[in-house]
């Protein structure tokens, strides 16, 4: 059986773990935040679409912004679900762990 201390290290690295995964998972979502703005924004504006690259400001199609936007959402929605269910693993082995710690 696993000692006091390693069941303490290993909450600690869980909840070390856990902290990085939501500061991903909040970083993808302001991501994800942008790109649903900049997609009603594209909606709401007429025919000439600009889209910066590098330094640079270019004229582009508007449907091709949107798909690629469009994309963009749903992997940063995929990337979410996944940092979301890592989150559930570590939140219920931290769980498990403090009630061990407790004598159940």
């Amino acid at each position: 059986m696993p000692s006091k201390e390693n069941k303490i290290q290993e909450m600690q690295i869980l909840e070390q773990s856990l902290q990085n995964l939501l500061m991903q998972k909040q970083a993808f979502q302001m991501e994800l935040t942008e790109t649903q703005s900049a997609l009603r924004e594209i909606e709401k504006s007429g025919d000439e679409i600009f889209k910066v690259v590098g330094q640079l400001m270019i004229k582009t199609e508007k449907s091709a912004v949107k798909d690629e936007l469009a994309n963009k959402e749903k992997i940063l929605n995929l990337r979410i679900k996944t940092l979301e269910k890592q989150e559930d693993t570590f939140s219920k082995k931290l769980e498990e762990i403090r009630k061990q710690m407790l004598g159940k």
